[in-house]
């Protein structure tokens, strides 16, 4: 357990790792105050890491431009945009890339092309939207389907129940079976290297900061099968599912008052899933 810096109960874990969409923000949106309080507080506690499948430039306009924080304090954060697949830490006064796991251009090109082709073969190509339906984040393809900039509620509409997302993923992971492809947030599906995700991203962070799983944390809003965050909970680790920014402030407080998680809230697998092997 880390030590209490601020008179509070000490953490039983000494790494917290979140979502971001939908986990710490609204998809595509700014953190609210009171999430940008709560990680402030918790990085005076424990290590953090955020790991989701936007590029850095997303996180940067999503979190890092809301929090007020220490050199000390940045060097706590730890950041993993595109599914783990890239990791930054800071270092030296700026964000210094630590690895990518970059596609190369004809790999690129027959993922664009399943993905289109899937899309407009399953009625899901859309003809009104907010931005590019594809995009190539460098270390992961993802499809949009309403664009990267469509509103919130427009994206929440367009797929609740996940059925139309689990369709195109389905289509194109049987014809991409050495790729990764897996739903993302509430309109996307991610594509990257096989065994590149967030599993492999939380594996990547445990050796570089010396840590056991028994002392990670995870927070997050598609630990289904499927989801992107499932790979991370089939690993063993403990993890907690979530609905809204909302519900993973009340936990992080809950946690920073506490010292730990409400029983029942914990949800882990044993690391026997195809995504938890090394």
């Amino acid at each position: 357990m880390s030590d209490p810096r601020n008179g509070g109960p000490s953490l039983k874990y000494r790494l917290v790792t979140f979502d971001l969409d939908d986990t710490l923000a609204v998809s595509k949106s700014a953190i609210a105050p009171r999430m940008a309080s709560l990680l402030v507080r918790l990085l005076d506690e424990v290590k953090v890491c955020i790991i989701s499948g936007g590029r850095f430039e997303q996180f940067d306009t999503q979190v890092l431009q809301h929090l007020e924080l220490t050199d000390a304090a940045r060097e706590r954060l730890h950041l993993m945009p595109t599914c783990g697949t890239r990791y930054y830490r800071w270092e030296a006064d700026r964000w210094d890339l630590v690895y990518a796991e970059d596609f190369g251009p004809e790999e690129k090109a027959k993922i664009l092309d399943t993905l289109e082709t899937g899309a407009k073969e399953l009625g899901l190509w859309e003809d009104v939207t907010w931005g590019d339906i594809l995009e190539d984040r460098g270390s992961q393809i993802t499809f949009s389907a309403l664009g990267q900039s469509a509103p919130a509620e427009n994206k929440y509409k367009w797929d609740p129940d996940g059925t139309k997302k689990e369709r195109l993923r389905a289509y194109a992971a049987e014809r991409l079976p050495d790729l990764e492809v897996r739903g993302g947030g509430s309109t996307s599906v991610d594509i990257t290297k096989k065994g590149v995700d967030k599993a492999y991203g939380m594996r990547k962070m445990l050796g570089f900061l010396q840590l056991d799983q028994e002392d990670v944390l995870f927070i997050g809003d598609r630990l289904d099968p499927g989801g992107n965050d499932y790979p991370v909970k089939a690993m063993g680790i403990d993890c907690v599912a979530v609905h809204g920014w909302e519900d993973t402030a009340d936990r992080v407080a809950a946690l920073l008052d506490t010292g730990t998680v409400e029983e029942g809230a914990v949800e882990r697998a044993a690391a026997t899933d195809d995504s938890a092997a090394g």
